[in-house]
């Protein structure tokens, strides 16, 4: 299973590239190198986190236009995370420093997002849903950080679902379908079903509920990379 996933994500990977490539050559034509590819991501996600802080204080509980307009920005800060890379391999600007930045300012851009999304949630009363978007960050944290022990210590450790690009599209996409789902059928919609005393469906659902699942899958993930890195370990002694 994780095999196919890792080849299928691989796949999609080169076909990205193909695309993004001739912009990659731009970017190293104008003198941009890799890590100012990577602050202008950094910068980009801050944009997204004031984004969801903004539609907290000035927008309402029934308007989730902050909500799409910051899954937008989600899915152009991570273009560039890809775009680093790139930069650093066709320009031969690869560098040790580089690939440690890269990784540094990947996890602020992270942090940075899920403190606006549970800033936006806490502020309007989804409390249950910014918990889950709490233990999603963990979750993401977890993973990047498991793999890098784990390749410190000499054992490769990359399987499992929610790395980072599926986190970035996820989070990018839901959002953008919370903002366009609100305004066909309002922020506010509820569907409640006779002889259940709660709504089991809300616009916010559309968010919300993606959110959840990668709060599930990420720790999944972590868990097993650790015990996978265990095994690896275990029989190197």
């Amino acid at each position: 299973m994780s095999t196919a996933v890792n080849t299928t994500r691989d796949s999609l990977q080169h076909g990205i590239y193909k695309v993004i490539n001739p912009f990659v050559k731009l970017l190293i034509k104008i003198g941009l190198t890799p890590n100012a590819v990577t602050t202008i991501g950094l910068m980009l996600n801050i944009g997204v986190a004031i984004i969801f802080i903004k539609g907290a204080e000035v927008g309402n509980r029934g308007d989730l236009s902050y909500v799409g307009w910051a899954g937008a920005l989600v899915l152009f800060a991570g273009l560039f995370d890809m775009l680093d890379g790139q930069v650093a391999r066709l320009g031969n600007m690869s560098s040790k420093f580089g690939a440690l930045y890269d990784s540094v300012l990947d996890r602020y851009s992270e942090l940075v997002m899920f403190l606006g999304i549970c800033y936006y949630l806490v502020s309007h009363h989804y409390f249950l849903s910014s918990l889950f978007a709490f233990i999603a960050l963990i979750g993401s944290m977890m993973v990047s950080y498991t793999r890098a022990r784990a390749e410190g210590l000499g054992i490769e450790c990359k399987g499992g679902l929610m790395q980072r690009p599926e986190r970035v599209v996820l989070i990018g996409i839901t959002a953008i379908a919370c903002g366009v789902t609100a305004h066909f059928i309002g922020g506010d919609y509820k569907l409640f079903i006779p002889g259940i005393p709660f709504h089991v469906f809300e616009t916010m659902s559309v968010f919300t509920f993606p959110i959840t699942i990668m709060a599930i899958l990420t720790n999944i993930t972590a868990i097993n990379r650790l015990r996978d890195a265990k095994k690896a370990l275990d029989a190197k002694q």
